[in-house]
């Protein structure tokens, strides 16, 4: 189901005072490996560290992972009943459940439910996200470029 995500993003005048500098509504997008989720990249960086005053990244390329010492921001909403897709990205990814709940999948079958609220920490494994609730789920994610394992 397509969402709007907000992005607020600060920034400094030109004499140095604290200002917002961008203040949009997104719509989701699908999903690159499966269609029927819904996605917005809110942020990325190319660095570390990070250039805080570098330009939007929204304007430029968007990938799935970040690219070597860089970080990306995305919302995701998986919906009922959605397939497990495995995939690893060589990053350490912090997962935030905003809404409703959903099984990540390793790639031995073990299995960790998570609701709204739960914080996971995902260190490059293989792993996959299934939504076995009858209410689509929203998640966001924060994928940082890791050494290669």
């Amino acid at each position: 189901m397509a969402f709007k995500a907000r992005r607020i993003v600060t920034g400094h005048d030109a004499r140095g005072k604290a200002v917002v500098t961008q203040d949009e509504v997104f719509d989701s997008v699908p999903g690159v490996m499966d269609k029927t989720l819904q996605g917005v990249f809110l942020w990325g960086t190319d660095s570390m560290p990070v250039d805080a005053n570098g330009p939007d990244p929204r304007k430029g390329k968007i990938a799935l992972a970040p690219p070597p010492n860089g970080s990306v921001l995305r919302v995701l909403e998986l919906p009922p009943g959605n397939e497990a897709h495995m995939h690893k990205t060589e990053t350490v990814d912090y997962v935030i459940m905003l809404e409703g709940e959903v099984d990540m999948i390793l790639d031995d079958g073990a299995e960790v439910h998570m609701n709204q609220g739960d914080y996971m920490i995902q260190r490059a494994t293989w792993h996959g996200w299934v939504n076995r609730s009858k209410k689509p789920c929203k998640m966001v994610f924060v994928l940082v470029d890791a050494k290669k394992s």
